[in-house]
């Protein structure tokens, strides 16, 4: 039997797609974004696992991949992506948690991880399970959200704020989110066999006045420029990394793809709307095109 999990974030029934992106200001991050994930995503691929899609704001983005997984704790979200995207058999939609993933080990050669980790409260567990359904040799990109940011700093310095963006450990400024210290997120990468192929500063000018006051376009064309600062120093609010999985092992056998979160066994069966697991009889549904693989 799983351990069980941390504390989930979870998006069931919000509208966080409407309110937070299209109609929250965000235009500028979401340009930037998407400049840092064509920067860094390989030319092509075949299985791509997206690690907390949502409603699938970025998915149009992975042109390169045959199939992509989308993976989000929330069956709400998910169907906003189906919504947006179709029932494409270039896509399935996977709800599940992330400290225990459905898939068979080396199942995938890319995934990615934007706007995800923030919410994790055993994050190097989750970046451990990522490992885990990875082929070796495969390109992982990991945003995380960066506790030594300016304006963190700024605080920090004159007394405003608490907690020191220059120490180690995970700061939790809200439940269930969080903000990590680079070199923290790097020694974890590390210790997975993962290696840095490239770093990205991403959302320099996230500011209301900022957004309000300079044109879209230059904004986000001065981002472009300052990405690659990343090499050297990282001091904006969000850092992208684009790490490839150097452990040795084999990839996943023909044929097989989805495992048993519960007792990790890889003898299931589909039919009839439900996959049922031979090793534990656990049943999981699938509800209208999405398999819901959460362990309630």
């Amino acid at each position: 039997m799983p351990k069980k999990s941390p504390p989930v974030c979870s998006y069931e029934g919000s509208d966080y797609q409407e309110s937070f992106w299209e109609k929250g200001d965000r235009a500028y991050e979401d340009a930037v974004e998407g400049i840092a994930l064509e920067r860094l995503l390989p030319a092509s691929g075949k299985w791509l696992l997206e690690l907390g899609a949502g409603a699938g704001r970025n998915t149009p983005r992975y042109l390169g991949f045959e199939h992509i997984v989308l993976l989000d704790y929330s069956t709400t979200q998910l169907a906003q992506a189906q919504a947006r995207l179709g029932k494409s058999p270039r896509y399935r939609y996977v709800a599940a948690d992330i400290y225990h993933l459905p898939f068979v080990d080396g199942l995938f050669d890319g995934a990615t991880m934007i706007r995800t980790l923030h919410h994790m409260a055993d994050a190097q567990a989750a970046l451990s399970q990522v490992e885990h359904v990875l082929q070796t040799n495969s390109i992982f990109v990991l945003e995380f959200a960066n506790k030594r940011n300016l304006k963190s700093v700024a605080r920090y310095l004159l007394g405003r704020q608490k907690w020191n963006p220059f120490s180690p450990e995970q700061v939790e400024f809200e439940k269930l989110n969080f903000d990590f210290h680079p070199k923290t997120i790097r020694r974890w990468l590390r210790e997975l066999d993962f290696k840095i192929q490239r770093s990205l500063t991403v959302s320099h000018f996230r500011m209301g006045w900022l957004k309000r006051h300079i044109p879209l376009k230059l904004l986000v064309g001065l981002d472009s420029l300052l990405q690659w600062s990343g090499s050297w120093f990282q001091y904006t609010p969000s850092v992208f990394v684009k790490n490839q999985l150097l452990l040795q092992k084999p990839d996943a056998k023909s044929g097989t793809f989805l495992k048993c979160p519960n007792c990790g066994s890889a003898q299931l069966d589909e039919k009839r709307g439900v996959v049922a697991c031979q090793g534990c009889k656990r049943k999981y549904p699938i509800l209208n095109g999405i398999y819901d693989f959460r362990l309630k």
